[in-house]
This record gives structure tokens, C-alpha cells and sequence, in this order.
């Protein structure tokens, strides 16, 4: 594979390379974000390795720049910062995968050639499109009949779930397991509160409603009749 590490860190730089030459691959070296932006953006990479935190320009905004660009080389963060925030912003930003500084060698090595075999972006489904509302997976963005939603990190996360599940029902216990990650039941009203969100912003005017409540059942997204 031809690999590319951007990261400021020389002897963190030098040790990656070292390792992944001696496993057969060929490796490029950035040490800082406009240097790795532009070769990132001008070079045929399998797999980029970016640190987050970079001299001129940090790892998140060439990850943004790339995605932007509709680029879909597959993307793994390193950091020290190591909470669940800063992962989840990471990953939100369009990068592939995350990994907290320290790390073992052989973690990395893994995650990279987990990296590798994904499909190419450009195989796989990057938008969903339901009664006049589109998703752009990549873009991270909703528009309905040419108007543009924001949402929020989670209710994006729910729309996406409902909307690969359009025509179905979806149950409470469903989008916990799927959305939020719980294998139990939290007893609060996290889904309705945001299922409730999400009506009012993706039914804003005259918009016919798609999120429909199955009394006893649970919820199910479908075009207007």
C-alpha cells in the first residue's frame, strides 16, 4: 500500500514510517497540514494517517477540505485528546477512524489495512432521498424540496437511521440500540424528544409530514401519499 503520515512529531513520524516500511508499504511523510493537504489532495494514497493537532492547519480542517472536495481517501485521526467529544467530532468531520495517542504499533497496523478493505466512497451509497428530502452522507447535510435543515449530531444520526429504514416501522428499543448505542432501556423520553425535534424541523410550512408514530409499535418514515 502507499501510505501517507502527516504528523509534526518527528520521532513519532520516523517510527511510523520505519514500521510500516518494514511491512512492505511505501510511505510519505508530511510535517505539517498545508504540506499534507496538498499532498493528500495531489497524490494516490490508499490510507492517510493524520494527527489532529498540526502546525498552518489541523488534521479536522484537511479532513473538511477533503471531504469537501468530494476526496475519499480513507482517513485515520491520531490524537491525545482522548474524550468521547473530541472522537466524535473527529469522526462527524469525515474521518474513517479514530485513534488515542499512546498506541500499540500493531493497533494501528490493523486499523489501516481495515481502512484499506473498505469499498471506495464512490461504490457505496452517499446520499438518501425520501419524498422531496435528500441526505448527503459524505456533506453531512438535509435539504427538503431545495431548503436547507440544520441538525444537530444526534437528530442527523436519527434521520439517517429512519431513512435507510424508509416504508418500515423502527422501534423505541431499535433506534436506542442503533442511535444512541444503549443495549437497555434508560427510561427517559431521549427518543421522543428528538423524534419530536426532528418533525418540526424537516415539517417546517406546508410540507407534507414523513416521521409518522405506529401507536403501540414505534415510528416509521415514508413518502407523503
Amino acid at each position: 500500500m502507499r501510505l501517507l503520515i502527516i504528523e509534526d512529531d518527528q520521532q513519532t513520524a520516523e517510527w511510523l514510517a520505519k514500521g510500516l516500511r518494514q511491512g512492505g508499504h511505501v510511505v510519505d511523510l508530511a510535517a505539517d497540514g498545508r504540506d499534507g493537504l496538498y499532498l493528500a489532495s495531489t497524490g494516490e494514497y490508499d490510507v492517510a494517517v493524520i494527527d489532529r493537532l498540526l502546525p498552518r492547519l489541523d488534521g479536522l480542517s484537511i479532513v473538511r477540505t477533503l471531504r469537501g472536495a468530494k476526496n475519499a481517501l480513507p482517513i485515520l485521526v491520531l490524537t491525545a485528546l482522548g474524550e468521547t467529544a473530541e472522537r466524535v467530532e473527529g469522526l462527524n468531520a469525515g474521518a474513517d477512524d479514530y485513534l488515542t495517542k499512546p498506541f500499540a504499533f500493531s493497533e494501528l497496523t490493523a486499523r489501516v489495512h481495515a481502512l484499506a478493505r473498505r469499498p471506495p466512497l464512490s461504490s457505496v451509497e452517499t446520499t438518501l432521498s425520501v419524498g422531496g428530502l435528500t441526505v448527503d452522507l459524505v456533506r453531512r447535510t438535509v435539504v427538503r424540496d431545495g431548503h436547507p435543515i440544520d441538525l444537530q449530531g444526534r437528530e442527523f444520526q436519527l434521520l439517517e437511521y429512519l431513512m435507510r429504514n424508509a416504508n418500515r416501522v423502527v422501534t423505541r428499543t431499535m433506534l436506542l440500540e442503533h442511535v444512541w448505542g444503549f443495549h437497555f432501556d434508560p427510561k427517559t423520553s431521549v427518543v421522543e424528544t428528538h423524534i419530536s425535534r426532528l418533525r418540526a424541523k424537516i415539517g417546517r410550512g406546508s410540507a407534507p409530514e414523513l416521521i409518522h408514530t405506529i401507536r403501540g409499535m414505534g415510528y416509521s418514515l415514508r413518502e407523503p401519499r
